[in-house]
């Protein structure tokens, strides 16, 4: 019986380590952890969730376990997969063994897109939001490669230092660099649409949508965390385009 709640709390913790490295917000990984729990026949699992770590325990027994919540990114293809196998395993199509099994498998198994792709969407997501803010022609082919440029820069940074925050500074830096010799090279017209289109991939949305959506539902800890984290990297996007301005305006 021990062995099975052991199991059962590893697989509950397993599956919201992996949803929360990966983009879900608080709510949905407690409410996942319970279901797994009840569907396991332990009705009385109790979690509680934060930005960086959780505890997974059960109110009738000594068994508790604590994961830290190291690092985090977005990979929603993860976290849908952890919700496909809770509801597989609430349907009985899974045991709790080969449930366990498939979030190891998922955990290390699924990839993220190579980086070339990632730099490229980058790139696109540029230039097109340039244009939808008012940006025109003659600005998307500098938009589209000093988006690229800026993105690639902010995963290198974070691979090879692992600063926080330091790659968003860095790249907002070159992001208007790179644009301000764009423009003084006659290469496009408008410094200011270059800049908003090229940073929109650096604005940390997902974390600031989660942030909000976390403290709608009460968790006020895990929210605010959040918040104050997106306003970090906000806060360092800013810090570097305000660098080259000083120094080159």
């Amino acid at each position: 019986m021990d062995n099975e709640k052991h199991l059962i709390i590893d697989t509950c913790i397993l599956a919201g380590k992996i949803m929360l490295e990966n983009g879900s917000e608080v709510y949905r990984v407690e409410d996942t952890i319970e279901r797994i729990a009840e569907n396991a026949g332990q009705t009385d699992c109790v979690s509680y969730i934060t930005a960086t770590g959780l505890f997974v325990g059960f109110r009738s027994s000594s068994h508790t376990q604590l994961e830290n919540i190291s690092q985090r990114a977005i990979n929603l293809e993860k976290v849908s997969a952890v919700n496909d196998l809770s509801r597989k395993f609430a349907a009985k199509e899974l045991t709790i063994h080969e449930l366990n099994r498939q979030l190891h498998r998922v955990d290390t198994d699924i990839p993220e897109f190579p980086l070339s792709w990632q730099i490229l969407a980058a790139g696109i997501v540029s230039c097109t939001l340039m244009y939808i803010f008012g940006g025109t022609w003659q600005d998307f082919p500098a938009t589209f490669v000093i988006g690229m440029v800026g993105f690639g820069l902010l995963l290198s940074v974070q691979n090879i230092l692992k600063i926080p925050f330091l790659g968003d500074f860095l790249a907002a830096f070159a992001i208007g660099f790179f644009a301000y010799l764009a423009v003084s090279w006659h290469f496009a017209a408008n410094l200011d649409n270059i800049i908003i289109g090229a940073v929109m991939p650096l604005v940390p949305g997902v974390a600031i949508t989660n942030a909000f959506r976390d403290i709608l539902a009460g968790h006020l800890i895990s929210g605010t965390a959040r918040i104050t984290e997106a306003i970090f990297v906000a806060s360092s996007i800013g810090i570097g385009i305000a660098v080259v301005f000083k120094l080159f305006m």
